[in-house]
C-alpha cells in the first residue's frame, strides 16, 4: 500500500474532554489500533451482515464536541446509521481517542476505522483534487461552496471517481464558513498589507496564498495559537470562526478582515475495500447518513455560527474588516497564481480545470 504524506504541521483539533467508560469492545479496539497502524495490510473484510465481526461500523474523528458548529453534523451520521441498521450498531470514537487527525487517513486506509470523518486542509497534500474546493477567491463563498459540496454534485462525482482508486470513497462533506484573515498589530486591507507577517495556516493551499501576499506561512497546532499569537511568535492566522471562538482567540487577535481568503470542509469517507465488500444495505445507509451531514450538518453548523459565533465576534473587541469590490478584486488578482499552483499539484490540467470549473459556477 503506498504511503501518505501530509502537509508539516497540519491544523491540530485537540484538548479532548474525559471520555466516558468504554466498553469492552471500545477497549480491545483502542488496543488492537496501535500495531494495525503499524502494518501496511488492508482492510479487513466484512462478516456475513456486513459489518465488522463483532456487529459493529466503526466511525472516527479527531473533532472534540467542544465543536459545537461541527460535532452535530456527525451525530446526526451516526444516528442515521443506527436507526436504519440497528441501535448501537456505530462503535463511535471522537476526539482522536482512536485515531488522531494524522493518523486518521492511513488507520482508515489500513481497517482501523471503517468511516473517518477529516478535514479536507489535512488531506489535500496527498488528495490534491480536493483543493478545488479549497482555492482562495475562486466563487462567492460560502453557500456556493455548499452547492459545489452538495451530494450527488458533478463536483463530488469528480472527487469520488478519483478518491476510490486510492482507497476512500467519499460519502458526504460538510463544507466550513469562509476563512478570513485575522491579524495582531494592524489591519488587512490590500496585499501589501501582508508583507513579511508570519501567518499561521491550516493547510499546504492557505500556505501558498500566504505565500502570494508576501508573507510567510507558519504550522502549528490549533492549541498553540493563543500562546503564539500573544507571544508574537505569529502575527495572524488564516482561520474559520469556529477556530477563533472554540480557542477564545477573539481576545487576542485585534482584526479580521472577512473575505474568502479560503475555504475547507469536513468530511465523510468510507474505507474503498470495505465498503464494496459489505452489504447493500450498509451501502444505503451510509449514503442515507451521508446526505443527512451534507445537508442537516451543514444547516447546523451555519446556525451556530449566525447565531453565536459571528455575534461574539462582533461584540468583542476585535475590529472587523470588510472589503469593497474593488479592495476584493486586488486580493483575486494577488493570489491568482495559487490556482496555478494547485493546477500543477494535481498534475492533470483538464481534470483540474474542469473540478475548478464545477466550483466556480455552483
Amino acid at each position: 500500500m503506498t504511503p501518505i504524506t501530509f502537509p508539516p504541521g497540519a491544523a491540530r483539533i485537540g484538548g479532548a474532554p474525559a471520555r466516558g467508560p468504554l466498553s469492552r469492545r471500545s477497549l480491545l479496539t483502542l488496543a488492537a489500533a496501535a500495531p494495525l497502524l503499524a502494518t501496511g495490510g488492508c482492510a479487513p473484510g466484512a462478516s456475513e451482515n456486513g459489518l465488522r465481526p463483532d456487529g459493529a461500523l466503526r466511525v472516527a474523528t479527531y473533532i472534540t464536541p467542544g465543536y459545537t458548529d461541527l460535532y452535530p453534523g456527525i451525530q446526526r451520521f451516526n444516528d442515521v446509521l443506527n436507526t436504519e441498521l440497528g441501535d448501537d450498531i456505530v462503535d463511535f470514537f471522537d476526539s482522536g481517542a482512536l485515531l488522531n487527525a494524522e493518523q486518521l487517513v492511513p488507520g482508515m486506509l489500513r481497517g482501523v476505522t471503517d468511516v473517518g470523518f477529516q478535514t479536507s486542509s489535512y488531506v489535500s497534500a496527498s488528495f490534491p483534487i480536493l483543493g478545488a474546493a479549497e482555492l482562495p477567491f475562486v466563487n462567492d463563498g460560502f453557500e456556493q461552496m455548499r452547492r459545489a459540496l452538495a451530494p450527488d454534485s458533478p463536483l463530488m462525482e469528480l472527487i469520488d471517481k478519483g478518491l476510490r482508486p486510492q482507497g476512500m470513497t467519499s460519502i458526504g462533506a460538510m463544507p466550513c464558513t469562509e476563512q478570513w484573515l485575522f491579524t495582531v498589530d494592524r489591519p488587512v486591507t490590500e496585499p501589501g498589507d501582508l508583507r513579511g507577517l508570519r501567518i499561521r495556516t491550516a493547510g499546504h493551499v492557505e500556505g501558498e496564498m500566504v505565500k502570494a501576499l508576501g508573507g510567510a506561512p507558519v504550522s502549528m497546532s490549533s492549541a498553540e495559537l493563543y500562546e503564539a499569537l500573544e507571544r508574537g511568535t505569529i502575527d495572524g492566522m488564516v482561520s474559520y470562526l469556529g477556530t477563533i471562538v472554540s480557542r477564545g482567540l477573539e481576545t487576542v487577535v485585534k482584526y479580521g478582515t472577512r473575505a474568502h481568503f479560503g475555504a475547507y470542509s469536513v468530511d465523510a469517507y468510507a474505507n474503498t475495500a470495505w465498503f464494496d465488500d459489505t452489504s447493500p444495505a450498509v451501502q444505503g445507509a451510509l449514503h442515507d447518513a451521508g446526505a443527512i451531514y451534507a445537508q442537516e450538518g451543514t444547516d447546523i453548523q451555519f446556525q451556530v455560527y449566525e447565531d453565536d459565533y459571528l455575534p461574539l465576534v462582533e461584540d468583542s473587541p476585535m475590529e472587523i474588516v470588510d472589503l469593497d469590490d474593488h479592495e476584493v478584486d486586488a486580493f483575486r488578482e494577488a493570489t491568482s497564481e495559487v490556482v496555478d499552483w494547485w493546477i500543477d499539484k494535481v498534475g492533470d490540467t483538464e481534470l483540474a480545470e474542469r473540478a475548478l470549473q464545477y466550483v466556480k459556477e455552483a
